[in-house]
């Protein structure tokens, strides 16, 4: 049986030069099963380093965070329209983004029919086009603050290539600010004030606001070109459960895909496509090592490998829904023995167990 294994000192490191860069108050963004790491232990272990305002995009999430938050502030970074959403978001007491005024005005009829007054951050589109409103709808944003039952008290928008390109990323933000100036000069106070995502902080310079949004940096896989020293984190592990050893001219998995050249011993290790292994995301570096990385797969055909007692061995044959063949020629390896393979959390499963150790 497979587990994700996330090395839970090594997170606290990160967790903590994440919040020394920053150096203004942390948004854990725990979206997406906690960036792979589980919701559940990813969001207490950044709350144990005094992060308090946690954000999500899914509904679904905010019953697992009420859970196991006695305070702090929940913001969805979704503008809905869709009026079930809406409601609960509102009787959980969590923060909505209002990108529209149509959303504004589902979550305002919503929270009066609930009899709450429910917290927003406006949500400006500087170019992610997803939510939020344009610059160029500056009016009907202000047209927002003045809906029945919603109390502003922040503002937000999102750069989409910090990863890549400082000077859009800068041009975004000179943008937000902007917009939000008009907005203040016609409502007043707007709150917390947050741009920053993972990518901004280690690769652009003076872009940290109010606050900060963290998902990615704390698992150490994020693209950048900082030099700040995170952890990469975060392994699929499993025993071997069986080994073999097949003659030469031998075909191996599916289709015989793979044909042995000579006496071949093998390990049969249980991770497989049903664990996220061999699937593809795009990548988490983006410097001479991503791109020789890339050339050495070209070379080796894109051939994977399995991490057996510490020690490197290459993957044979197609790779499985559950089960991978590892070449392990001339070693003593048995079963029982570990296994592992690096994989980006968001790849794995979300019901294969998270072990933090």
């Amino acid at each position: 049986m497979s587990k994700y294994v996330i090395d839970k000192a090594k997170l606290d490191d990160n967790i903590e030069l994440i919040k020394e860069k920053a150096g203004v108050p942390l948004i854990g963004v725990v979206k997406g099963n906690g960036y792979g790491f589980g919701i559940r232990e990813f969001t207490l272990a950044l709350k144990e380093h005094g992060i308090k305002t946690f954000a999500v995009t899914e509904v679904t999430d905010i019953p697992v965070l009420k859970e196991i938050l006695d305070d702090g502030d929940i913001l969805v970074m979704r503008s809905t329209c869709v009026e079930s959403e809406a409601r609960i978001i509102a009787e959980n007491g969590c923060i909505a983004t209002i990108g529209s005024l149509e959303a504004a005005e589902v979550m305002s009829r919503v929270s009066k029919e609930l009899g709450v007054t429910t917290k927003c951050h406006l949500k400006i589109d500087t170019g992610m086009a997803r939510y939020g409103f344009m610059p160029s709808e500056v009016e009907s944003a202000i047209k927002c603050y003045a809906l029945e039952n919603l109390s502003f008290t922040g503002a937000y928008t999102h750069f989409s290539s910090a990863f890549r390109n400082s000077e859009l990323t800068k041009a975004q933000l000179v943008m937000f600010k902007d917009t939000m100036e008009q907005i203040k000069k016609a409502v007043g106070e707007i709150g917390t004030m947050h741009c920053a995502n993972s990518p901004a902080l280690l690769n652009v310079e003076d872009v940290c606001l109010d606050s900060v949004r963290i998902g990615s940096a704390f698992t150490g896989r994020v693209i950048t070109r900082s030099k700040l020293p995170l952890n990469r984190l975060g392994s699929l592990e499993a025993e071997v459960v069986d080994v073999k050893t097949v003659p030469a001219g031998y075909k191996i998995g599916y289709n015989g895909t793979y044909t042995t050249k000579r006496e071949t011993k093998i390990a049969i290790v249980p991770i497989g496509h049903y664990d996220g292994f061999g699937l593809t995301k795009e990548k988490e570096q983006y410097d001479l090592r991503y791109v020789l990385s890339i050339i050495k797969k070209f070379l080796n055909k894109k051939q994977m490998y399995v991490r057996i007692n510490g020690e490197l061995h290459y993957v044979i044959g197609g790779i499985g829904l559950s089960h991978t063949a590892v070449d392990i020629t001339g070693t003593d390896i048995k079963p029982g023995d570990l296994a592992s393979v690096d994989i980006s959390p968001l790849m794995v499963n979300p019901r294969i167990e998270r072990v933090y150790k």
